[in-house]
């Protein structure tokens, strides 16, 4: 029996396809299904779709400010119902947010009941919570039943949504959007409707206008006259960045804002103050933002800070109690603005969708010129829907006229005829819709009086009609008219108002030493630091006295101990000639034997350690190698910023860093192994940040030993191995002095077999 021919693909109609190519396809219409249809804002009027279906229901639903609110789950199922098939709870969290005074500049919706707090507490459930539309919302659909803009059949078909709104408001940068994509992002801050209505105004006037004629670099005295400053929050605050890094946000349309807490202190009395918080960054929840300054508090990590208290009722209001009245308050709020989140950083990233379907990141100038772009097209079309209805009442009204001149031969017409309206239309040359009127017209029409109101209407009329053709045959007269607009809406939320007044300040942040914003946060306590032979590193609490209690692992011992305060910077020097940083609070605890020095910095393995001592940026150190080369260096340029150290004594092997004394007094004595002693002028030896130093001291083999400075009017003292101490006079010191590079001249008699000073 012969076998079946497979088709190919298979009998049940299964078809081979490029599993690559499929799913680029699929993914592509999914990337851009994301992009257009919910994550980026429309440049136009500032909305996503699903804020854009909420305001089309509500508006279907009546629900203007003048009427009475109505259930959100009424409006949530009509949006969901009709216009948007995805989630009720996404679609009630968009509608929450619109009424949320402290999440949107201008509220699109006027709440009734829980809708949440800046605490992050979510808002009541849909069928508990009552909503209708503001001012704001109504002037984005002014114009939406007068053709302004296109409809589009919704997604089942059995409807029309609008494909944007008419928005006689400029929502995009009012207030703000912030969205994740597919492969892109938009980030906008809420601004100042008046500042944005004098730029609009100066880019009608100067169309070459660039962003920075758009924008105020100082503040008016009259604030009715700064154009765009920067964000304008709703939860204020303070933006502490330059004039000119604001200026490259707005022209590249990425960047990002400084906000800072605003904040005061007040008098408790007797010398005592607390600092009150009184406005947070945008987008920062209030409890949260407590949570983490109790935290910080617990784990010591603000040791000029008592108490954090919330106080807050309508207003916020956070009350840092300072640990004592002598702590400088700027001080203080700056280790507060490191560390938590009354400082925060807004990203700018002005990426949103042009005519409703590109993507991409424009200026400040740009967004302006597409909204007063949208506003004449807007414009336009609204002037043609009224030209066509004013023509089809002109034609009505000329129809009536006829009427009154031939009332009793109309009368007859209808009276007598079968089909009147063909009649009448051959009679008077009349069209379809002039018959049609007179024959629906009231008998009650037909007094005397009605002829005069018709002809006053009809020249009313006519006389608009010319105006709106003018107004559509003039480029000049369409912008004049949106200037209007736009100057109607500025006064309307100008600063004298109480929505339109600008509730973000801007400052310079103040100046402090960064040494001490980091001091002000550890505390100070006193620890002992100590180093072992083999490089491991701990601090023990307290200043301890005796350090031959201290224990080590087997093979290691006490190198160095010195007492210091978890505040002082740790200076380590190496054989390498290196020296790294470490904060004596990151310094392992004292418990066990602590860590090696190679966990805390990056140290190569063939470099030991030399020294380590606190950190006074006002001495200066002498560095000295093993083959007697040396040199000074202020200490303040040997601090390191990073776990590489910093490179300041260039030494090749087998020479190595041997010495790091402080510099004191105007002589230098050098020992080396040799046992042969120089003295000679510390005014030689040159002061570097960087490099290998002048020959010391002259050795046929072996190396320096030891190094003092000093000053030679107060004599050359040193001490032996029982503690005593002896000194050599200016006199006595003769037959050492000499040049540097000097070879030198056995010690004197008395000095320690060790060749140290002690």
């Amino acid at each position: 029996m012969a076998k079946e021919q497979v088709p190919p693909g298979g009998g049940d109609h299964i078809e081979p396809v490029d599993l690559r190519q499929a799913l680029e396809e699929r993914y592509l219409a999914y990337a851009l299904s994301t992009i257009m249809h919910r994550a980026l804002p429309d440049v136009r009027d500032g909305l996503k779709p699903v804020h854009r279906r909420i305001m089309h229901a509500m508006r279907l639903l009546r629900l203007n400010p003048d009427q009475g609110f109505a259930k959100c789950a009424r409006i949530v199922g009509e949006v969901m119902g009709k216009f948007h098939p995805h989630g009720d709870q996404s679609i009630y969290d968009a509608l929450v947010r619109l009424a949320q005074s402290f999440s949107v500049r201008y509220p699109l919706v006027d709440g009734q009941g829980n809708f949440g707090n800046i605490d992050g507490d979510n808002a009541a459930a849909m069928r508990y919570t009552e909503a209708r539309m503001t001012e704001v919302a109504t002037a984005l659909l002014e114009g939406i039943a007068e053709d302004a803009v296109d409809f589009r059949p919704t997604y089942n078909e059995e409807d029309e949504e609008p494909v944007v709104l008419p928005g006689a408001f400029p929502n995009l940068l009012a207030n703000g959007s912030s969205g994740i994509a597919v492969g892109m992002a938009t980030s906008i801050p809420p601004h100042n409707i008046a500042e944005l209505c004098r730029a609009a105004l100066h880019l009608i006037d100067h169309p070459d206008a660039e962003v920075e004629d758009l924008m105020s670099r100082e503040p008016a005295e009259d604030p009715d006259e700064n154009r765009v400053r920067g964000p304008d929050f709703p939860t204020g605050g303070i933006i502490v960045d330059s004039f000119e890094t604001i200026l490259d946000a707005y022209r590249t349309g990425r960047g990002s804002f400084r906000v800072r807490s605003k904040w005061r202190t007040e008098d408790q009395g007797r010398g005592t103050w607390q600092i009150v918080v009184t406005e947070i960054p945008y987008g920062v929840q209030k409890s949260r933002l407590v949570e983490k300054i109790a935290e910080l508090l617990i784990a010591r990590r603000l040791p000029l800070l008592e108490d954090v208290r919330d106080e807050s009722a309508e207003d916020i209001r956070l009350v840092l109690v300072p640990k004592s009245r002598t702590v400088d308050p700027a001080l203080l709020m700056e280790s507060l603005f490191k560390l938590t989140e009354l400082e925060s950083r807004f990203p700018l990233n002005m990426n949103v969708l042009s005519h409703g379907k590109v993507p991409g990141v424009m200026s400040l100038k740009q967004v302006l010129q597409e909204w007063l772009e949208h506003r004449k097209e807007v414009l336009v079309r609204r002037s043609r829907h009224r030209l066509g209805e004013i023509d089809r009442r002109l034609e009505i009204l000329g129809g009536y006229l006829v009427a009154y001149l031939n009332i009793d031969e109309v009368i007859r017409i209808i009276r007598e005829e079968d089909e009147p309206k063909p009649v009448m239309m051959a009679r008077w040359d009349l069209t379809d819709l002039q018959a049609e009127s007179i024959l629906n017209m009231r008998l009650r029409a037909l007094r005397k009086l009605e002829e005069f109101e018709i002809r006053k209407e009809f020249d009313a009329l006519t006389a608009e009609k010319a105006q709106i053709e003018a107004l559509l045959a003039s480029d000049a007269k369409q912008w004049k008219t949106i200037r209007w607009e736009v100057e109607k809406l500025r006064d309307r939320f100008g600063s004298h108002t109480p929505l339109g007044r600008r509730r973000t300040q801007f400052a310079d942040a103040p100046e402090h030493d960064e040494e001490h914003i980091q001091q002000a946060m550890i505390e100070r306590e006193p620890v002992t630091v100590v180093v072992s032979e083999k490089g491991w590193l701990r601090a023990m609490k307290g200043h301890l006295s005796d350090f031959s209690t201290l224990s080590f692992k087997e093979g290691d011992a006490l190198k160095l101990a010195f007492h210091a305060q978890t505040t002082d910077k740790i200076l380590v020097f190496t054989t390498g000639g290196k020296f790294y940083t470490i904060g004596a609070d990151r310094l392992p605890g004292g418990r066990g034997h602590g860590e090696p020095i190679r966990i805390i910095v990056d140290m190569d393995n063939d470099q030991d350690i030399v020294t380590a001592f606190v950190h006074d940026p006002a001495r200066r150190l002498f560095l000295a190698s093993h083959q007697g080369n040396g040199f000074v260096v202020p200490e303040a340029e040997v601090v390191a910023n990073t776990r590489k150290g910093r490179q300041v004594m260039n030494v090749k092997a087998p020479d190595e860093a041997k010495l790091c004394v402080p510099v004191s007094g105007d002589h230098v004595a050098i020992v080396g192994e040799n046992r042969k002693l120089l003295v000679f002028p510390l005014a030689e030896v040159p002061e570097m940040t960087r490099g290998k130093g002048v020959r010391l001291q002259k050795y046929k083999d072996g190396g320096v030993c030891d190094l003092k400075t000093f000053a030679l009017a107060e004599g050359l003292s040193w001490q032996d191995s029982a503690e005593r101490t002896f000194t050599r006079s200016r006199e006595e010191l003769a037959e050492w002095m000499g040049a540097r590079a000097a070879a030198g001249r056995m010690v004197p008699k008395g000095f320690p077999r060790t060749g140290r000073f002690g």
